[in-house]
């Protein structure tokens, strides 16, 4: 039982992290699509390369959690 409950929470944890990467890639995505035309050309390209390694990690930290809910179904 308490590996189904650590297995629970670290589920959790992922829920969490996954939600903030979500929400700070988005609001740099708008963010790039109101300023790019009238921000340094330095700075967007720093959030363009921003906006592409989150989006990467987003999409890896919605792999790990869906593997860990797939091992949570083998501790059941």
């Amino acid at each position: 039982m308490a590996k189904l409950d650590g297995a629970k929470e670290e589920i959790g944890w992922l829920k969490v992290v996954f939600a903030v990467a979500a929400a700070v890639d988005a609001s740099l995505l708008a963010w790039l699509a109101q300023k790019y035309g009238t921000a340094d050309t330095a700075l967007v390209v720093l959030a363009i390369l921003a906006t592409a390694v989150l989006t990467a990690y987003v999409v890896w930290m919605n792999a790990v959690a869906y593997r860990r809910i797939r091992d949570l179904e083998d501790l059941t």
